[in-house]
């Protein structure tokens, strides 16, 4: 599915379902074309790429995912592959990564998802009803600013989730261990691991000490990157601080589980170990050949306080010794 939205900077106005064929945005730069391609078809991307030109090599990336973000200079254009989050805590896949690529130009951008996301609806709700122009107005930079940081702020609300979730756990370490225990401890870490994965190669692309960007970002624009940098790097800080605390758990409910483990071996080495010379003499005394006082009574009561009173001795030198 293919949806184009035009900013006319004579009219100052944004125009809907354009044909593209007919546009020639080289004839006013202050124009701003964004087609967007959703679950779009290979035909689709071949249509679009056909009308700007774009390489084949990126073209490709577009129709296969990619697992790392990155940007390509293709002189007329830059090219961005980029990951945005679906959290679905429920589901068996937690956590998955929506690859998002983007094509910007001067006057133009370009954006091919498979599935829907939500910055970008949002974006084009906006276009649809000619509010916030200015997302259109400062340049194909600012536009795709606007993409990044809806994608950034959907980091946030997982973010107080999965602390949610460590301060839940911290909780239950203590509670007898389960399985549940186990696969939340799990989960967590592939879902810290996976939003890790998606927003460290994006903070090298838009983060540059030298304030020289792999890319072109007008003066005036500056600012707003310098914001989306802070923002990747308080949620790079905050996955990295979950990360430890839940390897800290982690460690915490395995020694605690080692503990009670130990705990248990102690106590039935302790009964093994009383019932020990109580086998030995019920052994003894039970062989099938004659024995001393065998017919008489006399005999079993002594052998029974014999039992008593050795067992009440080891259990006296175990509490002496402090072992039970």
């Amino acid at each position: 599915m293919i949806k184009t939205y035009l900013y006319d900077f004579s009219g100052d106005r944004i125009l809907h379902d354009i044909d593209l064929k007919k546009i020639d945005l080289s004839d006013n730069n202050e124009n701003l074309m964004w087609v967007d391609l959703f679950n779009f078809t290979e035909a689709e991307a071949n249509e679009v790429a056909g009308i700007f030109g774009f390489h084949p090599l990126s073209l490709e990336d577009c129709l296969h995912y990619s697992p790392r973000a990155k940007v390509d200079n293709y002189e007329e254009y830059y090219f961005f592959t980029l990951h945005a989050l679906r959290y679905e805590e429920e589901s068996d896949q937690e956590i998955s990564l929506e690859q998002l690529n983007v094509y910007l130009g001067k006057n133009f951008v370009v954006t091919l998802h498979r599935r829907t996301l939500p910055t970008l609806g949002k974006i084009a709700k906006n276009c649809l009803s000619n509010n916030q122009l200015e997302v259109m107005k400062k340049g194909p930079d600012f536009f795709l600013y606007a993409i990044l940081d809806g994608i950034t702020d959907m980091y946030f609300p997982v973010l107080n989730r999965i602390n949610e979730r460590v301060e839940e756990l911290e909780d239950d370490l203590y509670v007898e261990p389960t399985r549940e225990v186990t696969e939340e401890f799990l989960s967590l870490k592939r879902t810290t691991l996976a939003m890790r994965r998606a927003i460290i190669p994006q903070k090298r692309i838009f983060a540059s000490g030298s304030g020289n960007y792999a890319f072109s970002v007008s003066e005036d624009n500056v600012p707003y990157y310098l914001d989306l940098v802070d923002h990747i790097e308080r949620i790079i800080d905050s996955i990295d601080n979950f990360r430890d605390l839940v390897d800290g758990a982690l460690a915490t409910y395995d020694s605690i589980i080692s503990a009670r483990t130990n705990e248990t071996m102690r106590i039935l080495t302790v009964i093994s170990t009383i019932f020990m010379p109580l086998t030995f003499l019920t052994g003894f005394f039970g062989m099938n050949v004659p024995l001393p006082a065998q017919g008489s009574m006399t005999s079993t009561v002594a052998i029974t306080v014999g039992l008593l009173g050795v067992s009440l001795w080891m259990f006296l030198i175990f509490r002496i010794r402090k072992w039970i």
